[in-house]
């Protein structure tokens, strides 16, 4: 008898400015489906693999114009390209949630956008090495003032990116509610600015009627 293949895993990621919460509520999140009894891998980029991290020191570390716009796009996409292979395709396929702290949209925004007028570049090379969406993406959206603010009171060695200021920031969150439009049927757009329990179900709501 033919045995019937394992179902493939949900592919969820989080998306927002600085600050907006959104990797707290990606812990939630998994922790909530865990305590079900599922397989969920929680991940983040750029990382969720050991030569991925590696890349993750280089970009994220250091001044914040150590990188021109064009070498962050190749580094985070050879990051991208390994955790893919080694953890989000291999956990999906045997039936398995992933959870990722930021994906593509974060460079759509971030090199495409910000760093300069990329965004053709990077949806290309997204096409060509990744060719792999989300089935769902949560915004969590959040006002850049105080998404800013929380992000510099984290005081981590991690902030090339939060040293921009609060101008980026605001082009991130406009850049990440056009990108919600533009690809409707995987973005749902939660409001950050409420209280941790009151996003989490948002977030959950979202998440059962995309398994279903």
């Amino acid at each position: 008898m033919a045995q019937t293949a394992a179902p493939k895993g949900l592919f969820v990621t989080f998306e927002g400015i600085d600050g907006s919460g959104k990797s707290t509520q990606a812990r939630l999140l998994a922790e909530a489906l865990q305590a079900e009894g599922q397989e969920v891998i929680l991940t983040r980029e750029p990382g969720g693999s050991a030569g991925a991290e590696e890349i993750r020191a280089l970009v994220l570390q250091g001044d914040k114009d150590r990188w021109s716009a064009e070498t962050e796009l190749l580094l985070f996409t050879a990051a991208r390209r390994d955790h893919l292979e080694r953890v989000i395709n291999p956990a999906t396929e045997r039936g398995a949630t992933v959870i990722c702290d930021r994906f593509a949209d974060s460079t759509r925004m971030y090199q495409g956008l910000s760093r300069g007028d990329l965004r053709t570049k990077v949806d290309t090379l997204h096409d060509l090495m990744i060719g792999r969406e989300p089935d769902l993406t949560i915004l969590v959206d959040m006002p850049p003032e105080v998404g800013l603010s929380r992000a510099l009171g984290r005081q981590g060695a991690e902030e090339r990116f939060e040293s921009m200021g609060v101008e980026l920031q605001q082009k991130m969150r406009d850049g990440f509610l056009a990108l919600a439009a533009e690809f409707p049927d995987r973005f749902r757009v939660v409001n950050g600015d409420q209280p941790i329990e009151a996003v989490r179900a948002d977030i959950r709501a979202h998440y059962d009627e995309a398994r279903s």
